[in-house]
């Protein structure tokens, strides 16, 4: 967070929350009682928009207070019905048909149609927005050119309603997952006129997202957002499954300190908070701490994004020899205390998919490469750093580790800068960066979800990077319907990703939460999302 007076008061809160003398009740006393959840959600929102955001502090609160054709399962993550009570698939798989809930309602009780999903997506696919994850509607008829400006009449693109709860979808290709695809929060539909009311459809950072303003069709509608201090949304009476809906209200807060997270959960101001490692170890160790926490794998890989535009990482040779002197199974082991050293971009066993173990240590190879590149022992390598947020509360050490191995095994130094995550990610968008760490997290059960995004011009690439035998091996990986051949194919394209090297795995990210045990419908699961309307609370 930015404002520091937040965390102040916080912090003074927990304080009087240990004092023995205290008979207050604590926020998630009070909570268990009004159903209202407080949850840490470890960063201030960027934006609303489900078009133009990637970050997890924005896309909980999106899914809140908007819903898709599709939800995710809140234990493992399959499609389930959301606004589409059912949907079918052609004999060629290139024709899908959702057939919308009639009762589906905004939260200004306008009906939800048809045409609230073309408009979403005409917007997404707009020249003029640059959607973050546009890409995904290329499997459309024409999307891509449109998208492109090579096509510039809309009507073309396939997508079509024929009545107001009729959505069809033509593609270009067989897509089997598209209902996983429609669970993301850039399939979400939206209200027209509340985009229009205050800007032009392809406008970002416009005032629709804002509390009185914002128009949903979710569970639960955005009522409150205090920057730095707090973002609360309410149930929403007009939502299609209200009555099953057991929270009255949730409340987000940006606290981006892990130990800071952790006193508040202790002092009773949160439900769920993200811990600093050394918690997580003794409560792995107490069995009077056990059941407060929630341990599990996400699918997300720790990953350095190098930039591709800016020596000396303009040569893969660079990119390659730094990759070559990492020691992952003793960050993983040391610092993450996690056996899941990556080997590769993609997770393990990620939809049945497990990439081949190119990524690997040899020194000896990591100091050829470098000297070939013409830095003999690291002589004359340009000044550099790697920018990071802390989030887990590990990055800082591991981000030593870094700088400690490639100054012994490469006689390179790297400066470490430390930054808020809102400008690592801006940093991120427009490559002012060299060397910058983060992670990527899988957005469906499928590889594709983490190799599409290094396609040329991929709007999450930012690295610059581009290789067109890439690009071909992906490409033809979506065209192809038998999955042994299709992973075949993806394997080759994850091998010449990660040996040209814009992209450096680290580790593959353990998820483990405290939860109160009051709590009831939280399930960590592989993608991290977190269904709120499954959530109730107990006293």
């Amino acid at each position: 967070m930015s404002v520091r007076p937040f965390v102040t008061v916080l912090v003074s809160a927990v304080l009087l929350g240990f004092s023995a003398c205290s008979k207050r009740e604590t926020a998630v006393e009070i909570g268990n009682r009004t159903g209202t959840l407080h949850v840490n959600n470890a960063a201030e929102p960027r934006d609303l928009d489900p078009h133009t955001t990637t970050i997890p502090a924005d896309i909980n609160i999106i899914r809140a207070v908007m819903e898709g054709l599709c939800e995710l399962d809140s234990v493992d993550c399959h499609p389930i019905p959301g606004v589409a009570s059912q949907w079918s698939v052609s004999p060629d798989g290139l024709t899908w048909t959702f057939e919308l809930r009639a009762d589906a309602k905004w939260s200004n009780g306008d009906p939800v149609t048809a045409r609230d999903f073309i408009y979403a997506y005409h917007r997404m696919l707009s020249p003029g927005l640059g959607g973050e994850y546009r890409e995904q509607f290329y499997i459309l008829k024409n999307a891509r050119a449109f998208a492109t400006g090579k096509l510039p009449d809309f009507a073309a693109v396939g997508v079509q309603a024929p009545g107001d709860h009729t959505l069809v979808l033509s593609l270009h290709q067989p897509v089997p997952y598209l209902p996983t695809l429609a669970t993301q929060i850039c399939w979400f539909p939206l209200h027209r006129a509340t985009i229009e009311k205050f800007g032009r459809m392809e406008a970002r950072g416009t005032a629709w997202t804002r509390p009185g303003n914002h128009v949903g069709n979710g569970a639960f509608n955005l009522a409150e957002w205090l920057p730095d201090q707090h973002l609360r949304v309410t149930k929403s009476p007009t939502y299609w499954d209200h009555a099953k809906v057991a929270l009255n209200a949730v409340v987000f807060y940006p606290i981006d300190n892990p130990s800071v997270g952790e006193a508040a959960f202790r002092a009773g101001q949160l439900h769920i908070a993200v811990p600093p490692l050394a918690k997580v170890l003794a409560a792995q160790k107490d069995p009077a701490l056990k059941s407060i926490l929630q341990a599990g794998v996400a699918l997300s890989t720790a990953i350095l994004r190098l930039n591709c535009e800016r020596a000396p990482f303009t040569d893969a040779r660079v990119r390659r020899a730094l990759s070559l002197a990492i020691d992952r199974p003793q960050i993983a082991q040391r610092i993450i205390h996690s056996d899941s050293a990556a080997t590769s971009f993609t997770p393990p066993n990620c939809a049945g998919y497990t990439a081949d173990p190119t990524v690997t240590t040899d020194v000896a190879e990591a100091r050829r490469l470098l000297a070939v590149a013409g830095f003999p022992e690291g002589r004359g390598f340009p000044k550099t750093e790697v920018v990071f947020y802390v989030y887990h509360g590990t990055e800082q050490v591991v981000a030593e580790a870094l700088q400690q191995m490639w100054r012994t095994q490469l006689g390179i130094d790297v400066a470490l800068v430390q930054q808020e995550m809102k400008t690592v990610i801006s940093a991120r968008r427009t490559r002012d960066y060299g060397m910058l760490a983060g992670f990527w997290t899988g957005d469906y059960l499928d590889p594709a979800t983490f190799l599409d995004i290094f396609l040329t011009n991929g709007g999450n690439n930012q690295t610059g990077w581009t290789n067109a035998e890439y690009d071909r091996l992906v490409a033809e990986s979506q065209r192809t319907l038998d999955q042994t051949a299709r992973y075949a194919l993806l394997r080759r394209a994850e091998s010449i990703l990660l040996t040209e090297a814009p992209v450096i795995p680290l580790y593959h990210v353990p998820m483990r939460r405290f939860v109160t045990p009051s709590v009831k419908g939280w399930h960590e699961n592989l993608l991290d999302l977190h269904s709120l309307k499954a959530v109730s609370l107990t006293q």
